[in-house]
């Protein structure tokens, strides 16, 4: 192991290329025909109440289909899978990014007991920004960079400064020129930091943005250095690149992008809204994994969604999930889950090389409520596929129009129950007769009122929206997005696919280069036809 894990107690790398052996495909456990078979033919069963207790939240799963057989199968298959010692190896920093060979130390940088380097990190990053709060430093931040390094920061910031903050806080992301002029425009470069984020310091976007604004900031006449801060895996790149050390906060090889929101890529939220709420994300989020570890199986809250997951996704053949969080402040919950969920599911290869053999990770998508009802819900209610639905809401608010938010919990709640209960035949032509229509008009009109209803659904309930509770929800989609990896038998943690898009972007940035003319009418076996025109086309 490298000097970053010297005192971080690993325990041993498991052998591999053993496990890859002696790995048995999905579809040929038999721990999975009987799952299959029970989720098949256990019925939606709504009326009876399926709630688990867990830290920061309370998981409704009665829109999920649910029976104590169903229930069995699903432990069985847990076991098949060696589910609870793949659960330790992850949570006692193990290699379980098996084709990387890494851990996925994630739950590490939110644990109480977190080893001394981790604990320094997190102290020195809230002590500048404690230094930086005491003397008004940095009236803007632009927070740069993608993905993992991005959607997190957005999330809290957007959760917990939606009133607005002293600071204003602006990403930029995309490596379209447009987002870092639009991020810049306006701002005053000499109370500007600029928060590079990036764990390799390599990542085309947030390094060709940074560019612009070291470039700004050297137009205005300002040392850049003194307005840069990185968060990194490697230190050495971000001080060649023109960071000073004071400001280079620590990533470690452990830690994937989009598992970093505990760590210091969290630099922005901490200027943002304060150190306090870092605090408090690390500590709901510490609960939840403590729930995972310790809770029975038929009680545990990511494990119950992961085996709805599973069911709905390779059972019956729901190709998305929607995510519908009604608090307008989670507007940002649904592209972090999206990521997380998308770039760690979507496998169709094993551990073993071997095809999956069933329907693997869903399309994620959606959109806060009540705005997702006026955009897309028609199709959740009548459409010929549907999907299921994660509702998320906070029993209390924290705004003063009491009316407001009834409104918003009815409309949720009457949401979910049309999805579950649906409408029948009989049921839509006897609202038309009570309506006064003429039998001929009722029984034409009735069809189009029909509701098909059985819609898979959880209901997530928070107390209100803290850092607490969605640092445990957040954990809680991270847990059941392993334990679907686990059934599966994939490799949540890497992401190859994105890996292969970025290394043919760099040959075709050369080539869209104007000193690459003399090319221009040269057939270039390595792209096809369409690609070989549209670069000819396209070169500056």
């Amino acid at each position: 192991m490298s000097g970053d894990f010297a005192d971080i107690p690993f325990a041993a790398m498991p052998d591999r290329s053993a496990s890859a052996d002696t790995f048995v495909p999905l579809t040929e456990l038999p721990e999975w025909e009987r799952f299959a078979r029970e989720a098949r033919t256990c019925a939606p069963q709504s009326d009876a109440l399926d709630l688990i207790e867990a830290p920061g939240l309370v998981l409704d799963s009665s829109g999920q289909r649910h029976s104590p057989a169903l229930m069995a199968a699903g432990e069985a298959l847990l076991r098949a899978r060696d589910f609870e010692a793949q659960r330790a190896r992850l949570l006692a920093g193990e290699v379980v990014n098996v084709t990387e060979d890494r851990a996925a130390w994630h739950t590490m940088l939110r644990a109480p007991d977190a080893p001394p380097r981790v604990l320094a990190e997190r102290e020195r990053m809230d002590a500048w920004v404690r230094r930086a709060d005491a003397g008004r430093r940095w009236r803007h931040v632009v927070h740069v960079g993608i993905g993992g390094s991005d959607w997190g920061v957005r999330l809290a910031v957007s959760a917990f400064g939606y009133a607005g903050t002293w600071r204003e806080v602006r990403f930029v992301a995309n490596i379209d020129g447009h987002a870092i002029e639009g991020g810049l425009a306006g701002l005053d470069p000499r109370e500007t930091l600029v928060v590079l984020v990036s764990k390799s310091f390599t990542t085309a976007e947030p390094l060709e943005n940074g560019a612009r604004a070291r470039e700004w900031l050297a137009a205005a006449g300002l040392d850049p250095a003194s307005h840069l801060a990185a968060i990194t895996a490697r230190p050495d790149r971000a001080r060649a690149w023109g960071v000073p050390e004071s400001q280079i906060f620590q990533l470690w090889d452990w830690v994937g992008g989009r598992f970093s929101l505990w760590s210091a890529v969290s630099l922005s939220t901490a200027l943002a809204v304060g150190v306090d709420v870092l605090e408090g994300l690390r500590a709901g989020a510490a609960a939840m994994d403590a729930h995972f570890a310790q809770a029975p199986l038929a009680a545990n809250a990511p494990v119950r969604m992961a085996l709805a997951g599973v069911a709905n996704r390779s059972v019956l053949g729901h190709g998305s999930l929607n995510i519908a969080p009604y608090d307008s402040r989670l507007a940002n919950l649904v592209p972090y889950i999206q990521q997380l969920d998308m770039e760690s599911l979507g496998k169709s290869v094993d551990v073993s090389g071997q095809p999956v053999g069933v329907p693997t990770g869903p399309a994620v998508w959606g959109m806060p409520g009540t705005d997702a009802q006026h955009t897309f819900f028609q199709w959740m209610h009548q459409g010929s596929d549907g999907a299921p639905v994660d509702f998320i809401l906070c029993r209390e608010a924290d705004h003063h129009w009491p009316a407001h938010h009834r409104q918003l919990l009815a409309n949720c709640l009457a949401q979910r129950e049309a999805l579950m209960r649906g409408k029948t035949l009989a049921q839509a032509r006897a609202e038309c007769v009570a309506e006064n229509m003429d039998p001929e008009r009722a029984d034409w009109l009735a069809p189009h009122r029909v509701h098909p209803g059985g819609r898979p659904n959880h209901l997530i309930v928070l107390p209100r929206l803290s850092p607490y509770s969605l640092g445990a929800l957040l954990a809680l989609y991270e847990h059941r997005v392993f334990t679907q990896g686990v059934i599966w038998g994939i490799d949540p943690f890497d992401q190859w696919g994105v890996e292969y898009g970025k290394v043919l972007a760099r040959g075709i940035i050369a080539e869209l280069d104007p000193a690459a003319a003399a090319t221009r009418d040269t057939p270039t076996a390595s792209h096809d036809a369409s690609t070989h025109h549209w670069i000819n086309r396209l070169r500056g």
